[in-house]
């Protein structure tokens, strides 16, 4: 396995603008899912920030990812 980088990115949810750290496979998973629910990845980051429940935002941005590919998977025929 190749080595995964950690990639800090700027965005603002709710007029605040903060700093998100993940590694670079789930930004890559964020594009993907927003992009198939015709959103940009700070909406998509907004809604998910909107239904954590005083989870950590990189930790629930990781486990949103994990349920929409579990998702995603269990839908293949």
């Amino acid at each position: 396995m190749s080595a995964i980088y950690v990639a800090k990115r700027s965005v603002v949810i709710a007029g605040h603008r903060t700093s998100i750290s993940l590694e670079a496979p789930f930004w890559d998973a964020l594009r993907e899912i927003a992009g198939a629910r015709g959103l940009s990845v700070q909406a998509l980051i907004g809604e998910i920030d909107a239904a954590r429940d005083g989870q950590n935002l990189s930790s629930a941005i990781r486990v949103f990812v994990l349920a929409a590919m579990r998702g995603a998977a269990s839908a293949q025929p």
